[in-house]
């Protein structure tokens, strides 16, 4: 009786778990969908479902192919229930051709990919001591002179970056600060350090201190000779123009992996927030990309979903007083408000980078992440 009333139980919940899962589908989906050239698992996602990011859910891989995970163009998408769920299935040649589907535009998040990336130290990296013929910049077939460069060997390739800024935890909230040349910071914004409580590069790990720094590949190159401390390196075609103090790192054969599908963010840190938003621009919307105060180490990956709020104003209650100290005094926090949705493309230790993806209010730098489903 008891065995038999367990599997009543279950199937009951699982009949349950379906009809609360298909409501989650949207009243116009499709029953079947071709795949086309520029499509991508968001968009498919959204096709069908009111939350893209559930997309984890309602895929069911093809074991027949040999990466039962990638949709290409041409294949058929058909929604399908079992046991009551919704599933979407593939169909169409076992051998596929052209791209895979990418969870979000390549286009968009490509040069990000090839160039940016994040160390947690600048100093013990090599660097840039000089270029041919004392020039203030160099490019493709000409010489940089690099010193630190310990154990290299003739015919190696490396990648030089430059420092663009550094990524700091505060006690109130997290910010980004430019870096000049010697990876120091060019300038402090006081008004945000100080509203971010304060912090410094050398505070200890914890609440505070530095969470990355961000550097852009500029160039790459070969060793053609070492003397002494100093390697001769002769910059290639590919890349953009070197200056004395640029970083050199070892060249990333694959330096980044664009085969993932969207999935909720949970269990991540109360504290994260947006860091920068690119092109050195303190506001973004939709298709524009964000760094993160959170990162592999707080269980963060590719393709992670948030939800980007804004923090609710503290507004005075100037009805209620006549006087404004008392009307300060007698403060109320608003609800937070909601700007749209980001996914995670790219992921480093404590820092990622996101594309926004939608969005009905402007992004701005020290904006809240939440869950993909929160509501406020």
């Amino acid at each position: 009786m008891l065995k038999r009333l367990l599997a009543v139980f279950t199937a009951t919940f699982i009949a349950l778990a379906g009809i609360a899962f298909a409501a989650e589908l949207r009243q116009d989906h499709p029953s079947t969908y071709v795949v086309r050239k520029g499509d991508t698992l968001w968009d498919i996602s959204a096709r069908f479902l009111q939350k893209p990011w559930l997309w984890p859910e309602i895929w069911q891989a093809n074991p027949q192919v040999k990466n039962p995970h990638r949709i290409y163009p041409g294949d058929v998408l058909s929604l399908v229930y079992i046991g009551g769920r919704p599933y979407l299935s593939s169909s169409g040649p076992q051998i596929k051709t052209g791209d895979a589907i990418g969870a979000i535009p390549l286009s968009q998040i490509e040069p990000f990919l090839k160039e940016l990336t994040v160390v947690n130290d600048v100093e013990s990296l090599p660097y840039v001591i000089g270029l041919e013929e004392d020039r203030l910049l160099s490019s493709a077939g000409q010489v940089a002179y690099v010193r630190g460069l310990s154990g290299a060997q003739a015919g190696q390739v490396v990648q030089i970056a430059r420092p663009m800024q550094d990524y700091v935890r505060g006690k109130n909230f997290d910010y980004a600060t430019d870096l000049n040349y010697r990876g120091e910071r060019l300038h402090q914004n006081w008004s945000t350090h100080w509203a971010a409580g304060g912090a410094s590069r050398d505070a200890p790990k914890g609440k505070r201190g530095l969470l990355g720094i961000e550097l852009n590949k500029q160039a790459l190159g070969e060793i053609t000779q070492i003397q002494g401390e100093i390697a001769v390196v002769v910059l290639r075609d590919e890349g953009r123009e070197v200056r004395v103090g640029d970083r050199v790192l070892p060249a990333e054969a694959a330096p980044y992996d664009s085969s993932f599908m969207p999935q909720a963010a949970t269990n991540f840190p109360a504290h994260a927030r947006v860091l920068s938003v690119t092109d050195a621009i303190r506001v973004g919307g939709p298709q524009t990309v964000i760094a993160l105060s959170v990162g592999s180490s707080d269980g963060v990956r590719n393709g992670t979903t948030f939800s980007l709020w804004h923090d609710g104003a503290i507004r005075p209650d100037n009805v209620k007083h006549k006087f404004p100290l008392n009307a300060k005094s007698d403060s109320v926090a608003m609800p937070d408000d909601f700007l749209g949705h980001a996914m995670v493309f790219r992921t480093f230790d404590k820092v990622s980078y996101a594309l926004i993806m939608d969005g009905i209010r402007p992004v701005r730098t020290g904006d809240l992440l939440k869950s993909p489903d929160a509501t406020q």
